[in-house]
This record gives C-alpha cells, sequence and structure tokens, in this order.
C-alpha cells in the first residue's frame, strides 16, 4: 500500500545546517563544524531519504529558504518531490544566515519547478491535491504579501530578524 499518510507523516524535510550567524559556528563552540554541506552531500540525502522512506512516508521536501532555489530544484531530481512553500516573515532561516529569501512569489516558484522538468501542483497540508498547473493561470496572482512585508532586501536589512545572544552580558 502506498500512502502518504502513514503513522502521522505526511513528509519528511531533509534541513541542511545554515551555519553563517549560527554561535556555534560563529563562536566555534564545536570543533571542525563545517560551514556547509556539500550539494553532493545533500542531494545524496535525498536519494537515499526516498528510497529508504518509500513507502511509508511518500512525500520529501526540499527547503529552498536554506538551499537556495537551484539546489532545491536539484533535489527534486533527486528524490523529493515537494519544492516547499511561499513562506511570509521566516525567521529561522534568515537569522541562521540563509541567504536565498523569505518570501517565493508562487508564480516564481512554479517557474523553478516546471525549470526541474516537473508539473507544479498546489496541495493542502496533508498532500491532497488543490490545484495542478500544467500552464501558467493567464492573471497575474495579487502581490500582498510583498506590499505588507516588503522586498527581501528590506527584511534581510532589518535588524529584527537578526541573531541576538540574549545571554551575553549576563556573564
Amino acid at each position: 500500500m502506498h500512502s502518504s499518510f502513514v503513522s502521522g507523516f505526511t513528509e519528511f524535510v531533509p534541513l541542511s545546517f545554515i551555519a553563517a550567524e549560527a554561535p556555534m559556528y560563529k563562536k566555534s563552540l564545536v570543533p571542525g563544524i563545517a560551514a556547509s554541506m556539500p550539494d553532493e552531500e545533500v542531494l545524496r540525502i535525498y536519494a537515499v531519504s526516498r528510497r529508504m522512506l518509500d513507502p511509508w512516508i511518500a512525500n520529501i521536501q526540499a527547503s529552498w529558504v536554506k538551499q537556495g532555489p537551484r539546489l532545491a530544484q536539484r533535489c527534486l531530481q533527486a528524490g523529493a518531490n515537494d519544492f516547499g512553500g511561499t513562506l511570509m516573515n521566516e525567521g529561522i532561516s534568515t537569522s541562521a544566515g540563509a541567504p536565498h529569501g523569505q518570501f517565493l512569489h508562487s508564480a516564481e516558484m512554479r517557474k523553478w519547478i516546471r525549470d526541474a522538468g516537473r508539473t507544479p501542483v498546489q496541495r493542502s497540508t496533508t498532500y491532497r491535491t488543490l490545484r495542478s498547473f500544467e500552464q501558467e493561470p493567464a492573471e497575474a496572482e495579487p502581490s500582498w504579501i510583498h506590499d505588507r512585508f516588503g522586498s527581501y532586501g528590506q527584511l534581510i536589512a532589518s535588524q529584527e530578524f537578526r541573531f541576538r545572544d540574549r545571554h551575553e552580558g549576563y556573564r
């Protein structure tokens, strides 16, 4: 039986470590910790995950925020079947130093997915297909998220989303 919902798990999301702003890397708290994971290692994790988890967990998500759209595209070819979502105001990866963004417009995301040789599909949180995008819609979608939160450049320039050591000064 092939199911996308087994024992409560709908997907597996391998998350790459973002070291740029991580205190354990920045302050050399962990000896030998690498600044990043080589792309080939990331792709290997997706390929092995697909082979090991199928059929128990059918969905494997690439995180374009952590990996960037280009590596996330390659993950779709290595075993992932989910590109991630159109996040807004995602602060965890950004404060850790991820340079790839907090928001990706859905039309741009669909382009990245098509460029990877896949057909974009909008799904529910339980992976029920809501809409398939064989072609791009004729009408542009509203950009209220960009209007409300600004550009990615504005977001990353803001100190509000940077790591702050709350314990510094208490030692």
